[in-house]
């Protein structure tokens, strides 16, 4: 896991273990295996435990939920041995699961973005207003985190934009999907390396 300089990156919308190998070879420090049922990247947690299972141990394992009961999180995450859960629905802090690290996404809309001080998660993951879109970077960089929290920026990003984001924003970690991909589900395996080889380069 490559955070030596500081820099997290993660792949979102793992859909296959030929994905995941080849985000892991490019340095991806995270994976991202999406839960919601209506995303056309959906996986079963049978289907993520079997990506999943002999992945390195230093890779962490995300999984990402919308509005989930903190028990159905906990037995999605032992079954698929996850490290975080990312929520991105409406979730209050008492309903976030416990015995797992917890990653809130917000989606930036246009205006100051942020959560409570007292907010439990670990890091705040800020995407764009729908999926696959960029938002004001300078909302990112004005964004009102927890104590101690991390600042995780998705949201539209690839090879072309990446160091941009990160040049502007200084965030802990960065978060890709739609843009590497063929289709929903299927990484583009060069554009991936690409925002990899870009992200990595850009936080050093």
């Amino acid at each position: 896991m490559r955070l030596g300089n500081g820099m997290m990156v993660k792949i979102c919308g793992i859909t296959n273990r030929e994905d995941a190998l080849a985000a892991i070879d490019g340095g991806a420090a995270a994976l991202g295996f999406n839960f919601y049922p209506p995303s056309p990247r959906y996986v079963s947690p049978d289907q993520a435990a079997a990506i999943a299972d002999g992945l390195p141990a230093g890779v962490w394992k995300v999984g990402v939920f919308v509005d989930e009961s903190p028990e159905a999180v906990l037995r999605t995450a032992t079954q698929v041995s996850l490290d975080i859960a990312q929520l991105h629905g409406s979730e209050p802090p008492e309903q976030y699961p416990h015995g797992i690290r917890v990653w809130k996404a917000i989606r930036v809309v246009g205006q100051a973005v942020g959560l409570p001080t007292d907010n439990p998660a670990e890091a705040v993951l800020l995407d764009g207003p729908a999926s696959g879109q960029p938002f004001d970077w300078a909302y990112g960089a004005r964004a009102i985190l927890p104590a101690n929290a991390r600042l995780i920026l998705a949201g539209g990003l690839d090879a072309g934009n990446v160091r941009a984001a990160i040049e502007q924003v200084h965030p802990w970690g960065v978060d890709a999907c739609s843009q590497i991909e063929i289709s929903a589900g299927r990484k583009n395996r060069s554009k991936m390396a690409a925002f990899l080889k870009a992200a990595l380069e850009a936080s050093r």
